[in-house]
């Protein structure tokens, strides 16, 4: 994928803005909706959501098993959750989720925007270890799996409106 890439997927919640932030910025539990990361643990002191603060992210795809240093760009609660992954120093990917309150509850949006090139290894890596022709395709189709997981986790809260 190319700088400038977008991608996004959207869903309607019987829950709070503020109750879906709380578990969204939560990266520690984000292996529970996401298809591809397993698992998430703060960084260099951090223990919550805050502008700078890090957390390194374990995922798998496939064959492909690899590791994200991350940093949260915007934790505003029950509005907006966003971080940036980096590769050799570099911001690659910027990933936020959106809280929109609504009468039935919240419409999520979670997206995605190329911040950099993906190296040509990247693109060989999703094809070979992966199995993906159609990164962009694969990510809008996980990020839907992940909000439908978050819906479930939070109906299993009991956090639904």
């Amino acid at each position: 994928m190319n700088k400038g890439t977008i991608g996004k997927a959207t869903i309607n919640i019987g829950a709070s803005p503020e109750e879906l932030y709380d578990l969204v910025s939560d990266v520690r539990r984000m292996g529970e909706w996401s298809p591809e990361c397993q698992r998430c643990v703060w960084l260099d002191g951090a223990t919550g959501p805050a502008v700078g603060a890090r957390f390194k992210g374990s995922n798998a795809h496939g064959k492909a098993r690899w590791s994200t240093k991350t940093k949260v760009v915007a934790a505003v609660p029950g509005n907006e959750f966003a971080f940036v992954t980096s590769h050799l120093g570099r911001d690659m990917t910027k990933w936020s989720y959106r809280f929109e309150s609504t009468s039935s509850g919240t419409t999520v949006t979670e997206s995605f925007e190329m911040l950099a090139d993906m190296p040509w290894y990247f693109v060989l890596g999703d094809r070979l270890l992966m199995g993906v022709k159609d990164r962009h395709a694969d990510l809008e189709k996980n990020m839907a799996d992940t909000l439908q997981r978050l819906r479930a986790a939070s109906e299993r809260r009991g956090t639904t409106t």
